[in-house]
């Protein structure tokens, strides 16, 4: 803004006052637009009749600590710049403590029953997330939904939204370990490859410490960049991108027939091709891929290729449900005799204790 000013000869002490008021104003505006520096006078913990938003967090048991700490951090930080911003409560179905997966308990607020109908709610879980929901828990979602709060999942929470039936029109993000065993659940929702998905009445992400990025972008989305970026500096995190480091990036030092090699070879997991077949759709002899292979990776492109899909399997097996039988058809493998044999060479178990591990 430009501000015009006249004054006469006589009037210089009137035009020092100016320049002082116009120096005074300019700070303030910069303090309020930067947020540059915590205010120690705001107190970090409100409760939710002081803050502007209040957070619901839903814990299921096995939750991941790590998951909560790095979500709810950010929100107590960003209250020490001056304004009453978030409050949060802690609740579980029944209003007692939950154990985490590192076997500590925490004390919660409140029943999940008790959430108001336009409530912000955050789900939070790990593994086995179906195990622990009833159909009361189900409805507390959908009613939220049908009254336009706003609802969240991390880790493997996206499971129970989906089964509510409140992801329907919204991309899913997810922690990467279950992706295979959600999109074979609900083939009809987008699956992200990001590490979480935020709009204005949706976010699902795959937790752990990206828990971080995902609350300071919903900072950024509801207070704008400036105090996102600020509560980044504070608790010393450098933000990362919403998506994984691309193919391209991951590999750049790799020769681009070795980069089509695998990206085929990612496309063609559940359908096994032959190699010829890969070094046909790369552009390179068999002779050339295996030595490039061998040289980058230590394994010829068969055996790179066959790791890709027990790993796959791995993931389908691991907390999903899934059984061995389908785990070995979804990453082409025609006879279970050698899916167990391979199976077993490369993770020294066999797929049946894979899947009873998780399961327990």
């Amino acid at each position: 803004m430009i501000v015009a000013i006249t004054l006469s000869q006589s009037s210089s002490d009137d035009l020092i006052k100016v320049v002082f008021l116009l120096i005074i104003l300019a700070m303030n505006d910069v303090v309020d637009t930067l947020w540059p520096y915590p205010r120690p006078d705001s107190p970090p913990l409100l409760t939710p009749e002081q803050a502007q938003h209040t957070l619901d967090v839903w814990l299921l048991p096995n939750f991941s600590m790590l998951t909560l700490f790095c979500m709810l951090e950010p929100l107590r930080v960003a209250n020490r710049f001056g304004s009453d911003l978030f409050a949060w409560r802690l609740r579980s179905l029944d209003g007692k403590g939950v154990v985490a997966s590192n076997g500590v308990s925490i004390e919660v607020n409140a029943e999940l029953s008790g959430v108001p109908d336009d409530a912000s709610l955050m789900v939070v879980s790990s593994y086995q997330p179906e195990a622990d929901v009833s159909a009361q828990g189900r409805a507390v979602l959908r009613r939220i939904a049908a009254h336009g709060g706003w609802l969240g999942g991390l880790e493997t929470a996206p499971f129970i939204l989906a089964r509510a039936g409140v992801l329907k029109g919204y991309r899913v993000a997810l922690h990467w370990e279950s992706a295979p065993a959600f999109r074979r659940e609900f083939p009809l929702l987008e699956v992200s490859s990001s590490y979480y998905e935020l709009d204005s009445r949706r976010l699902t992400g795959g937790g752990g410490v990206a828990s971080i990025d995902i609350m300071l972008s919903w900072i950024e989305l509801t207070y704008g960049p400036a105090l996102a970026d600020a509560v980044g500096r504070q608790l010393i995190h450098q933000r990362h991108e919403r998506s994984p480091v691309d193919l391209d990036v991951r590999y750049a030092r790799l020769p681009r027939s070795v980069v089509k090699s695998l990206a085929v070879m990612e496309a063609n997991l559940a359908k096994a091709l032959p190699i010829p077949e890969v070094c046909r759709l790369a552009g390179q002899s068999q002779r050339q891929l295996t030595r490039l292979f061998t040289m980058h990776f230590g394994e010829t492109p068969k055996q790179c290729y066959l790791g890709m899909r027990l790993d796959r399997a791995q993931q389908l097996l691991a907390g999903s449900g899934c059984r061995t039988t389908e785990a070995a058809l979804a990453t082409g493998f025609q006879h279970l005799a050698h899916f167990s044999r391979a199976y077993r060479a490369r993770f020294a178990e066999s797929p049946r204790e894979t899947a009873a591990r998780d399961a327990d």
